[in-house]
């Protein structure tokens, strides 16, 4: 059963990463939600999941025996909290971004940073001014 889930971990790779180079935010946005869930799967794989004996270790034993890891799945209750907490604000800024600019194409929402339409020269430094203070009196 796990190289089924490892299939699936790595076709759910291959379309966040697809998904994550798209111009469309919403798509970017999905596919941060995908990566999300990829990673926590990878978690989960990582944990030994196809044992079906009880993770308990046996009265003298100090290791667990072929049980299932339980701290991988609390790792993994935890990035689902923290990886919604991010997609949701991430929405919520994508969301402003739209109502202010009107479009969801990354590329048309170059337009809002200063001087994104013109081309211009790197500006020169300042030279510094060599006046001495005069003390106040």
């Amino acid at each position: 059963m796990e190289p089924v889930f490892a299939l699936a971990f790595g076709i759910m790779v291959a379309v966040a990463a697809y998904l994550l180079m798209s111009r469309n935010v919403l798509r970017v946005v999905l596919g941060l939600l995908l990566l999300g869930n990829a990673t926590n799967l990878s978690i989960f794989l990582a944990g030994r999941m196809g044992s079906r004996t009880p993770p308990l270790v046996p009265v003298g034993e100090t290791m667990l025996a072929g049980g299932a890891n339980p701290l991988p799945q609390a790792l993994i209750l935890t990035a689902i909290v923290i990886s919604f907490s991010l997609v949701a604000f991430t929405v919520v800024l994508f969301e402003n971004a739209h109502r202010r600019l009107g479009t969801v194409d990354t590329d048309a929402m170059q337009e809002a940073e200063p001087g994104a339409g013109q081309k211009s020269a790197p500006r020169a430094r300042p030279a510094s001014p060599t006046r001495t203070r005069e003390p106040a009196e």
